[in-house]
């Protein structure tokens, strides 16, 4: 497991394999429960699951169609969502507490961080109004989902962030209806064609944090 000091004084942390999706819940709950009791400090968090669905507040049971792999009530908010090997995870547990109490600035903030850092890998992404998550245009020029977000917030610290789609098997998100979206496929950088690694996204993702973390403010937008 690699644990460097990040930006402004964050820890950030790669988790080498696959971290079971409880175990990981389990750990990251503790850690926002300590950040807030002002006993840890702040923590990005990337890794990759074992296949799995993860149910969130607001998931409705006819959305899980085939369940093939454990389901798992994630405690975010959102509905299904999938989540297995050769996808980018980032946890975040940041105190809202010193970077401005606006939950909608921190989910902007974050799709601008991913948007950003798909950019530098070269792949153009986009917000879609109306609905959650992060979008690309697929070989066929359809829009499709290449990333996923869901948070909570306990005490003011975050918890859960995002799913990026580096090389996943796609067919695994056909037994749920992704985030409660039927009519839009997702994909990924393998299938529009980008060759990309978690190495190489996790260095995109770390030149562009600390103009994520200075956008948590809602002054200043994310460049790539």
């Amino acid at each position: 497991m690699g644990q460097v000091q990040g930006p402004d004084g964050i820890e950030w942390r790669v988790s080498p394999g696959l971290t079971d999706y409880a175990e990981a819940l389990s750990a990251m709950e503790a850690r926002a429960a300590a950040i807030a009791a002002g006993e840890a400090s702040e923590l990005i968090w990337l890794l990759e699951h074992p296949p799995v669905y993860t149910a969130g507040t607001s998931a409705d049971p006819a959305e899980l169609i085939d369940p093939r792999f454990p389901v798992v009530p994630a405690g975010r908010g959102g509905r299904y969502t999938y989540h297995g090997p050769g996808q980018r995870i980032g946890y975040l547990m940041l105190d809202l507490n010193r970077r401005g109490r606006d939950v909608r600035c921190f989910v902007h903030a974050m799709e601008g961080w991913v948007i950003a850092a798909l950019a530098r890998v070269g792949i153009t992404a986009f917000r879609a109004p109306g609905r959650i998550g992060i979008w690309t245009r697929d070989a066929t020029g359809q829009e499709a989902k290449i990333g996923a977000i869901g948070i909570r917030v306990r005490r003011w610290v975050t918890l859960h962030g995002f799913s990026v789609n580096i090389a996943p098997n796609l067919s695994d998100f056909g037994g749920i209806v992704p985030c409660g979206i039927a009519e839009y496929p997702v994909t990924s950088a393998q299938a529009l064609g980008i060759s990309c690694d978690h190495a190489t996204f996790d260095a995109a993702l770390a030149f562009t944090a600390p103009a994520f973390l200075t956008s948590l403010t809602c002054d200043a937008e994310i460049e790539a």
